[in-house]
Order: structure tokens, then sequence, then C-alpha cells
């Protein structure tokens, strides 16, 4: 994390009004939280519609904080702190991340950006390059104006790689903090359907992702996935003048990926380099994830790392949970798959239900699909009337839009075997009542359903 004196930090700022007999106290860290501050910490309060962090300076200051950028536009207290005055700490605290991120000379910084796939490839990427690099990745869900500027600024100056995921709902945001990151390499996964009430069509969805080009190095590598067809289409929009390369199924990709085999072990798939084959396998479930790992095996490639050591990596994943988890328990297994939704990623999760063999039963367990535009309602019967009854046997549902993905399945299922709930509590009771023994239940939705309060309370 940045570990700086407090006159370096007013320069890195841009910022001003520190009283000199200041200069020399070292933060460590920065927090826009005061629940999350430690000692050392410099605190950034935010100013949002309803909040202002600048009432628990108190709070920051009891909890270890040792300095604070400060908004010149609210009365400053009359105390002994330490203040650095900005004119707007978002403002601030992005200017003092990409300074900070500027000043790490030897560092490299990978941007991943895509509606579906960011986080497990944020996942598998530090997986393998922690192999020969010392890395850091984006924590969480830090990915977005806010937590990108707080991902740079926990970087370590001694850190080689850093692996930063970017987000975005509408236009203008990956821009905002492509250009604080400065990317070496930038990726975009896929595009999907996803941040439609913002961007309305797919072909938007992806201009938005491609903004994370405009903070690309002059000489740094564009990524993506050669197997998109609305990539296809967007990228001949853009004069791209850094170097570039893709990946898929294509025989035209520049690295060839083929899925060999899956099950609850991993998968094992190929992958071709200048006419070169190589086998590898992951321990992830869902054939998706052979892009996820393509992706990361081109940026290891660029950094010199063997294929050899790639596939001790891809053994040395730490992954984020609420991904394609596994949680066995005596009568049925959950694939915790809770952290979003939208159609293309709920079709993929099926797709992973469906190869997975060793069980009697399947079930899913499917809530709102969130942000989807003027036609949420017809995505989530297209994705209903999708779902196969030949490998799913029951559908549990929850929400009012949820509720359409049971509705348009009915022309596949037996009305008995679809059960709606208005309430998480009914919906855990439903469960527990109708699943039969030796069941794979698959519980997806969007991140604001949290359908995880369900899986805690059926994994009790």
């Amino acid at each position: 994390m940045i570990k700086k004196d407090l006159q370096t930090i007013e320069k890195l700022s841009e910022g001003n009004g520190l009283l000199e007999k200041f200069y020399k106290i070292k933060i460590s860290g920065v927090s826009t939280d005061t629940r999350e501050i430690v000692d050392g910490n410099l605190f950034v309060p935010l100013v949002g519609e309803n909040f202002d962090g600048h009432k628990f300076l108190d709070k920051a200051i009891e909890n270890g904080a040792v300095a604070c950028l400060w908004q010149k536009d609210i009365p400053l207290p009359d105390i002994d702190f330490p203040f650095i005055l900005v004119n707007d700490t978002l403002k601030g605290i992005q200017t003092l991340a990409k300074n900070y991120r500027n000043s790490l000379k030897d560092i490299k910084i990978i941007g991943i950006t895509g509606s579906n796939g960011k986080t497990s490839t944020k996942d598998i990427m530090d997986g393998i390059l922690s192999t020969k690099y010392k890395t850091q990745k984006t924590m969480g869900n830090l990915n977005n104006h806010i937590g990108v500027p707080l991902t740079l600024l926990s970087l370590d100056e001694d850190t080689e790689v850093g692996i930063v995921e970017m987000g975005t709902d509408g236009f203008g945001q990956i821009e905002v903090i492509t250009n604080l990151a400065h990317p070496d390499m930038a990726l975009i996964t896929n595009i999907g359907a996803s941040h439609l009430d913002l961007l309305e069509t797919v072909e938007n969805v992806a201009r938005a992702k491609f903004e994370i080009l405009d903070g690309l190095k002059k000489d740094g590598l564009f990524i993506y996935n050669n197997d998109d067809k609305t990539i296809e289409k967007v990228i001949k929009e853009y004069n791209i003048k850094q170097r570039i390369l893709n990946f898929g199924q294509k025989d035209s990709s520049d690295f060839k990926v083929e899925l060999l085999e899956e099950g609850m072990d991993g998968i094992k798939f190929s992958i071709k380099e200048n006419n070169e084959l190589h086998k590898l396998h992951i321990p992830m479930i869902g054939r998706h994830n052979i892009y996820n790992a393509a992706v990361c095996i081109i940026v290891a490639r660029e950094l010199g790392i063997s294929y050899e050591d790639i596939q001790k990596g891809l053994y040395n994943i730490n992954a984020t949970q609420m991904r394609n988890e596994i949680i066995e328990r005596e009568n049925f297994t959950i694939l915790n798959d809770a952290y979003k939704s939208n159609p293309d990623s709920l079709l993929a999760a099926l797709d992973t239900l469906y190869s997975i063999d060793g069980y009697k039963h399947k079930a899913v367990v499917l809530g709102d699909m969130l942000d989807l535009g003027e036609d949420i309602v017809k995505l989530h019967r297209e994705v209903g009337s999708k779902i196969d009854s030949t490998k799913v046997e029951k559908i549990f549902t929850i929400g009012e839009l949820g509720k359409h993905i049971g509705e348009a399945a009915k022309s596949n299922f037996k009305e008995k075997n679809i059960y709606h709930s208005e309430t998480k509590e009914d919906l855990e009771a439903s469960i527990l009542q109708n699943i039969e023994k030796d069941t794979l239940i698959l519980i997806k939705a969007s991140r604001a359903v949290a359908l995880e309060d369900v899986i805690k309370k059926l994994i009790k």
C-alpha cells in the first residue's frame, strides 16, 4: 500500500494547505470508510447525495487516521490535525491514485473489463502470474470510480504486477478509471446483455467496455475474445494503434482454445500458440472458464511465463466466493453462483449445471436479473424458456422478475415442478420441503437479490 510522508501526499494529490509541522508524518494506506480505518491511514471523506464523510472525522481519528484530505467548501474543523485541502475529495483520491500509480515505474498494470468473467479472470491471472512475480489484484468488487483508486493505492512499491478489474454501468466510467490505472495490457473478456437501463443495446455495452483503450499505454497490448460476435462488430469502429492479440475457438484466433473434458474436478482444455499445442487443466467448473484461462495465458506468455508454470498457477487459484462455488451438504450440493446474474451468465451457469455428472437430481433457484432495460421481462422469459427439462427437474424462483422465468418455463416443465416464493424465508422452506436427496442445486440472481442469505440458511 502507499506509504509516504504527508508532504509527498500533498504533492501527489495536487492539494494544498498542509501545515509545515506535519510534513514528515507518514501515512500507511488510504480509506474512505471509517469502519475500515486502521492505524496510519489517510482518511478521504467522500460526499454523496445522502451522505457526507466529513461528518465522521472524529470516528476516523479515533480508529487511527493520521491525516485527512478535506474538501475546501466544507468548513475546516478547529483542531490540531493534518489536513490537505482539495477542491473535491473524489477527484482528490483519484488524482492521488493516478500519480501514485505513475510513480511506480517498474510495475505492470493489467486492466480487465467485460460483461462476465472479470472476477474469475482476475483470480486465474493472479494464480498464474504469482508463480513468477509479486502480484496484487482488485479485492472484492472494488472496480468502479472509487474502487479502482483504492486498488491502485493498495499496491506496494515492490509489487511487480497489478491486476485491476474495471466495471461500468454507463458511458464515460471506464474512460475515467483506465486513465487512472494507465494499463500496460487491456483485456475484454466478452460482451453480453448487462447494464441496459443506461446503455440500451449490447453494442453500446461493447462501446462502454472499449473505453478501456483510452488509458492503454501507447506501447501496450489489447487482448479480446475472438468468438464474441458483438466485439467482432464493434471493434471495426476503432483505429487501435497498440498491438492486438485475441483468443477463442475459431481457427483465426491467435491463441486457439478447445475444451477437452469437464467434470467436478474442473476442465481440461488445449491452447494452441504458434502452432504448438499445450494441454492444461484448471480446477474450476464451467466450460466458459476456458476463455477466462486463455486470456490469462496470453498475459502470462507476454510476461515470459512457461506453460509448466502456467499449469502450476492454475492449481494455485484463490477464487472469489459466490462464483461457481461448490458447497456440499449431506442431502444436497449447492452450486453457488449467486453474486450476479444476467442472461448470458445465467445460460453459462446452466450449461455448467448440465455438464456435472454424479447427481440423481438437479434443480435451479433463480431470482431477478436487474438492469436489463425496457426488454427486462422479455429477457427473463427467454431464459426461462431455454431451461432444459431433460437436465433440470425443479425450478424455484423469487422476485417479480424471477416469476417470469418460472412462467415461461411452463412450456417445457410440469407446473408442479415450478415453485415461486415471495420471500427468502418462504423460498428456503420451499427448497427444503421439495428437494430430494442427492440433488445439485444452482443458485443465481443479481447482486441486489442477495441469495447468499438463503444459502446461509440452507447450509446451517
